[in-house]
């Protein structure tokens, strides 16, 4: 540790006398040449920073203080983001992602499925949003414990159901007991890619990509045999320390590093990225905050108009680090334009256009489109109606009413031209418990004019249904194909020492697959991403194949 406070003793003044006397040429070049090599040795010394402001002392000290930015992996470069809120806004940033990755020609981290509102963003409209480094950090320090202590807190639940719950601690206990309520945020690793089919968009070289563990295992240096323990507090000191470091480094909280880490700090406040047109690179957008707002909040913003291909891409200093660090690359339409990102199609780049079309729908896996067939030819076995009913999560809560009344116009309507009784596919997070007294609690009972289907997570279809994703790991598969790290002897060890020892909960992917099969129609709750997002579903027709099924009934 070095003191910069420290007082620097002051050299003795040379007597008048020596002074004044005559002094060889060779002591001026022997003085000159010490110089230079004392500069010299303190160039490649650790000395504080203050005291240099090169920058490329800086780099060098700190290359030496993250070993990571030595590593590099089959010469590829890399985009990792940092993704928030619940599964549709991550699913949406996701397809961003790999739209920004393709642009940019980098191979995208694949991140895991984050806990339901463990990261939040804030609100862009209102200018009042977590920085980009911010939002890098938590989701960080979120995944690593996906990794590190899902899998114990996972194991111990597991015990709970199968050997009872005498065998555990009292906190342990009412922690899993909350977590089967839904009440306890999910701690599960459980990748993107283990959710949603993206073999189309990575088969036709479109885009590059990698599992977020086989990405940290060898950039980090990760000791997949400890991160993954059962046991809990086993992590070592030095284990828990590197990957703070390694976090930092990725966050960007020392900023950036020359050919290693480029962290984009710009965001929706500042920021709409596009692509490929025809307006001036830089130029103003259509929203920016008003006079009110800068007034109370006291801010300045300015948002521009910046082409990422320009800013980021070739020629540019973010180009030559091996990781891209976005923030959020969460975006949507306000105000006659986009919150952040604004490339609807690339007329000039054949590939970037046809990577735009493939990336409006991609589809769950295969597991989970069987399963959801399956409900609805099994179970149903008839033409339904999918009622999707957000009732108690953030604004959703205080519309009850109105999301009843628009439940019930779309039933009346079906009562007047459909048969008796009408089957209605309920999609719901009120529990079953709390239904007396409202519009649903009446549904239940009228059983002469409705019939009501519902999914619980111990359903037998969603259990096995996550046991075969358990078993399939389609994240890993990612980047095993990577030369130059050993990727494929990475994923092997990962597969062992880091598979699941509890099921991913799955209960939302196969109920949006069943409310894509309803052919009787489809009724959302409005402003809910959920429903935005089945809405693309039957756009799509996911599920085209079940609606011919029904007609052969």
């Amino acid at each position: 540790m070095f003191n910069l406070n420290k007082t620097i003793p002051t050299p003795k003044l040379w007597s008048k006398k020596k002074s004044q006397q005559r002094r060889s040429p060779f002591f001026f070049l022997s003085l000159f040449l010490l110089s230079l090599i004392f500069l010299f040795f303190l160039t490649f010394t650790s000395i504080p920073k203050s005291l240099f402001s090169s920058s490329s002392s800086k780099t060098t000290a700190l290359s030496l203080q993250f070993p990571h930015c030595e590593i590099r992996i089959s010469g590829e470069k890399f985009l990792w983001y940092a993704p928030h809120s619940g599964f549709s806004n991550q699913l949406s940033e996701f397809k961003n992602a790999l739209l920004m990755a393709g642009i940019l020609n980098r191979t995208l981290i694949i991140p895991p499925i984050l806990s339901h509102h463990a990261i939040a963003l804030g609100s862009c409209p209102k200018f009042r949003v977590h920085s980009p480094k911010e939002i890098r950090v938590s989701v960080w320090d979120h995944v690593i414990e996906l990794i590190t202590s899902g899998r114990r807190r996972a194991v111990l639940c597991v015990v709970e159901k199968g050997e009872g719950e005498e065998k555990l601690e009292r906190g342990v206990r009412k922690e899993c007991r909350a977590r089967n309520r839904g009440t306890f945020p999910s701690l599960r690793y459980v990748s993107m890619a283990d959710i949603i089919d993206i073999s189309s968009v990575l088969s036709s070289s479109h885009v590059r990509a990698i599992d977020f563990r086989v990405f940290v295992s060898s950039w980090c240096g990760l000791d997949l045999d400890l991160a993954c323990s059962k046991e809990p507090n086993t992590q070592p000191t030095y284990l828990v320390d590197s990957l703070k470091q390694c976090g930092s480094l990725l966050s960007g909280v020392d900023g950036n590093i020359d050919r290693c880490l480029f962290a984009v700090d710009d965001d929706c406040r500042t920021t709409v990225w596009t692509y490929g047109n025809d307006e001036a690179d830089g130029a103003l957008d259509s929203f920016q905050p008003n006079e009110q707002l800068k007034k109370k909040k006291k801010i300045s913003y300015v948002r521009r108009r910046r082409d990422v291909y320009k800013t980021l891409g070739p020629g540019s200093k973010a180009d030559s680090a091996t990781v891209l660090a976005f923030g959020t690359l969460f975006t949507a339409p306000y105000k006659g334009s986009e919150l952040y990102i604004d490339i609807q199609k690339a007329p000039r780049d054949s590939k970037i256009q046809s990577l735009i079309k493939k990336i409006k729908f991609l589809p769950f896996v295969p597991e989970i489109i069987s399963a959801g067939k399956q409900f609805a030819v099994q179970t149903v076995k008839a033409p339904f109606l999918c009622a999707q009913l957000r009732l108690l999560d953030g604004q959703f809560k205080n519309h009850w009413e109105a999301t009843f009344s628009g439940l019930k116009q779309k039933l009346d309507s079906l009562s007047q031209t459909g048969s008796r009784p009408i089957h209605v596919f309920v999609m719901t997070d009120l529990p079953r418990g709390n239904w007396t007294g409202n519009y649903l609690g009446d549904l239940a009972k009228d059983s002469t004019n409705f019939k009501l289907y519902f999914m619980n997570e111990e359903d037998s279809l969603v259990m096995e249904t996550a046991k075969k994703l358990a078993l399939a790991g389609h994240g890993l598969r990612f980047g095993s194909n990577l030369g130059g790290i050993e990727s494929t002897d990475t994923v092997a060890k990962l597969q062992k020492h880091c598979a699941p020892h509890i099921l991913p909960d799955i209960l939302l992917f196969i109920e949006e697959t069943i409310c894509s099969c309803g052919s009787l129609g489809f009724f959302g709750t409005a402003g809910s991403t959920i429903a935005d997002n089945i809405e693309i579903m039957r756009k799509f027709s996911s599920c085209s194949n079940q609606r011919e099924d029904h007609k052969m009934m």
